[in-house]
């Protein structure tokens, strides 16, 4: 389900669950360029990829790098998390690299991709070192790369806690100023592009 419906009914579906678990507020997707983007955010719930789809315009039909090892290991949960989450497989143990690179083809089509860049969800709180693939990806697409504060998601589903049980907690999904990666100089734009990226999603939180 790639199409515009499916990314409707998923931004409806993830709307009414903050919407009985706290609320939503979502600032600044007049920001958001009017072509496809990598948008990079800051990783410490489950919720975070819930929060991202509602916020997203569903014109853009989100798609969301999600961790091979963790949601792809077989069973129903594959299934379930590319219906509920459009999302695709990245290793984190070898190949993840290759995995994003992929995920031009998406960005071809006018689809946004989103990528956790620390690669894993924060257990303190603070947010951790950006790799760069999805500066790399942001670069070798000609799109640019767009840095999220996420906010409150912690709170409605630390890790550990059980997804079947959320807290009440207000979530707040802020986007940043686009980067372009291209238009940085030097044989280091996507390690500079990274650190921007990093500061401003890191700016954006407000917990």
């Amino acid at each position: 389900m790639t199409g515009r419906a499916p990314a409707l009914a998923r931004k409806a579906l993830w709307r009414i669950v903050f919407a009985l678990t706290g609320g939503l507020r979502v600032h600044g997707t007049a920001a958001l360029p009017s072509g496809p983007c990598v948008i990079v955010a800051n990783h410490r719930s489950h919720a975070d990829t819930a929060a991202l789809l509602a916020a997203i315009p569903a014109r853009r039909r989100p798609a969301v790098a999600a961790a091979a090892d963790y949601w792809f290991r077989g069973g129903a949960r594959p299934r379930i998390c590319r219906a509920l989450c459009a999302a695709f497989p990245v290793r984190r143990a070898g190949g993840g690299s290759a995995d994003l690179a992929a995920a031009a083809r998406l960005l071809a089509a006018g689809r946004d991709v989103i990528v956790f860049p620390e690669g894993t969800r924060s257990r303190d709180g603070r947010t951790a070192d950006f790799h760069r693939g999805a500066a790399r990806l942001a670069a070798a697409a000609g799109v640019a790369l767009v840095p999220v504060g996420l906010s409150g998601t912690r709170a409605l589903l630390p890790p550990g806690g059980s997804g079947l049980s959320p807290r009440r907690a207000a979530v707040i999904v802020r986007f940043g100023t686009p980067i372009n990666v291209l238009e940085l100089l030097g044989t280091a734009a996507v390690i500079d592009a990274t650190v921007q990226a990093r500061a401003q999603a890191s700016a954006l939180v407000t917990d």
